[in-house]
């Protein structure tokens, strides 16, 4: 079971009795992503996988340890979120998860979510790393004691 969502069974080939493992997963409703600039795209586990592998390539993280944090992001968002996710939602998540993982990942994935353009924003992202509040420890705002639905802010006059 792939975090409760797939049950791996055993089968036979009824014609040649060779045996196969089959995995059968729950279908959900599609996520959605809200991009930067407005669009909606469909969530995708493979794009977010992409991403995270570029980020540790050539690092000492294993294949089975991004993928099990790729189920992790996922069943976070699924949980915190109905149909739509902001994609900076999704890039602090995974920005978090890096910083524990691997820092120079954590840096690589930072470069391009941020859109970093010349050396100083990397040594700015760097010396943040080691400061006690950086930009990544802030909770979203679903984590935000008080707080509406994760991804929407509450107005003061409720």
């Amino acid at each position: 079971m792939r975090g409760g969502l797939a049950i791996r069974r055993r089968r036979v080939c009824l014609q040649c009795g060779r045996r196969f493992t089959t995995y059968e997963e729950i279908l959900r409703d599609s996520m959605m992503v809200v991009k930067r600039d407005g669009r909606l795209e469909e969530f995708s586990r493979q794009k977010l996988l992409g991403g995270i592998t570029r980020a540790c390539r050539k690092r000492p993280v294993t294949l089975e340890t991004i993928e099990g944090k790729v189920d992790e992001i996922i069943e976070r968002l699924e949980s915190d979120y109905d149909r739509e996710i902001p994609s900076r939602d999704i890039g602090e998540i995974v920005m978090r998860m890096l910083m524990d993982l691997d820092q120079v990942a954590y840096v690589r994935f930072a470069s391009v979510y941020r859109r970093f353009e010349d050396v100083d924003q990397f040594v700015n992202e760097v010396k943040g790393m080691h400061e006690p509040s950086t930009k990544t420890a802030e909770p979203l705002n679903g984590d935000t004691p008080g707080c509406g639905e994760p991804g929407r802010e509450q107005s003061g006059n409720a």
